[in-house]
């Protein structure tokens, strides 16, 4: 995308009218930096970016806001020197100000009419390394699926061999030689429950959804955590009361929600103030293209499982959904692979951020909308 060389007037007047009402609609930030530096214009979206008002943006610089010597800033000057578009991809434009892991696409461009001016258009990253990360977790799950149909059947039979042979031999043996027989017969059994695990990625039946309360969903999983696994744990509730139902399979769901509040109980594991935060909300704007076509789905479902745990190690976070990546000495690596599976065949997105003291699993995925194409209203 190249940015249009604009004229003064283009952005007249800012603060009212037309064009006002069209750049406030626009999702990504838009100010106008002038000769001087000050910021002369600002959307409703930079506002929100820069957490300050258009005011008070007007009575400081852009320098107030980003880094020292950040490459926004040189980017700006390389502008009024060409006096031409200039863009650049993933610069880190972080600081106390505006809040951390702020990383954004660039795109700026002169005002012929006021010379020195320059409007800045910036793209937060956040949303398109979701996408592109989900796209790679949907063919990790394609890659479990077919090793999952494979391993059933080249595994499974010759085990139920192996276990026969042991229970007959256990039958001649003394008390010394049965406990190896029995430590045959356990390990078999146990690789087995890990290929019926795994079997669970092949299954490509379509998914039977309903209109599903996400709230009752999480409910029940966070009586279940607080019975078990996380009885020591404070689990707190940040929900929106509004939310219309999703859209699922509410038993996929709990399965969903029960694996990332365990995980979480288990990275909080040790720590006197422990404590997972579920939270829901309603993000209108947000859509994923289908792969194989032009469709586009809208995903304003958000649901979040946050643990205030140590964090995620930054060099695993990227293969966190991909089968067989744990962090757990005992784990088996195939739970957040079951569940980027699941919200996968839901047509929705999962992804992690992970920093010291804040974990977030946030899945966003379609509403349940009834109509013609319902087939419960067929």
């Amino acid at each position: 995308m190249t940015p249009i060389p604009l004229r003064r007037r283009d952005m007249e007047p800012a603060t009212d009218g037309p064009a006002a009402a069209v750049l406030n609609a626009l999702p990504n930030p838009v100010i106008m930096i002038g000769a001087n530096g000050v910021i002369q214009e600002a959307n409703d979206a930079a506002q929100n970016f820069f957490q300050a008002s258009a005011a008070f943006m007007a009575r400081h610089s852009l320098g107030y806001f980003v880094p020292f010597g950040s490459p926004l800033l040189e980017l700006i000057n390389q502008v009024r020197e060409r006096q031409a578009p200039v863009s650049e991809y993933r610069v880190d434009v972080s600081s106390p100000r505006i809040g951390t892991e702020k990383i954004v696409d660039i795109y700026a461009g002169p005002v012929l009419d006021d010379p020195g001016a320059v409007v800045v258009m910036l793209q937060e990253r956040t949303m398109a390394d979701k996408i592109d990360r989900q796209l790679t977790h949907r063919g990790a799950a394609r890659t479990v699926t077919g090793l999952a149909a494979m391993l059933a059947h080249e595994i499974k039979n010759p085990l139920s061999g192996i276990r026969g042979a042991a229970q007959l031999l256990e039958q001649s043996c003394d008390d010394q030689d049965r406990a190896l027989t029995r430590l045959i017969c356990d390990e078999a059994d146990r690789i087995v429950k890990l290929v019926d695990r795994m079997e669970v990625f092949s299954d490509e039946r379509p998914i039977e959804r309903t209109a599903v309360n996400i709230h009752t969903v999480l409910d029940h999983v966070k009586r279940l955590a607080l019975s078990g696994f996380a009885r020591n744990v404070k689990i707190v509730e940040e929900y929106d009361p509004s939310l219309p139902p999703v859209l699922a399979n509410r038993d996929q769901l709990v399965q969903v929600f029960l694996n990332l509040v365990k995980n979480a109980a288990e990275a909080t594991s040790g720590q006197a103030d422990a404590e997972i935060a579920l939270s829901t909300a309603y993000r209108p704007g947000v859509r994923l293209s289908v792969p194989g076509s032009r469709d586009k789905v809208t995903l304003p479902m958000e649901f979040c499982v946050r643990d205030n745990g140590p964090g995620v190690p930054e060099d695993l976070l990227p293969h966190l959904f991909d089968p067989f990546v744990t962090t757990k000495t005992n784990g088996s690596g195939l739970g957040l692979a079951l569940v980027a599976k699941i919200v996968r065949d839901h047509g929705g997105v999962v992804e992690c951020e992970s920093q010291p003291r804040r974990t977030v699993f946030r899945i966003l995925m379609p509403a349940f909308v009834a109509g013609p194409k319902d087939p419960r209203n067929a």
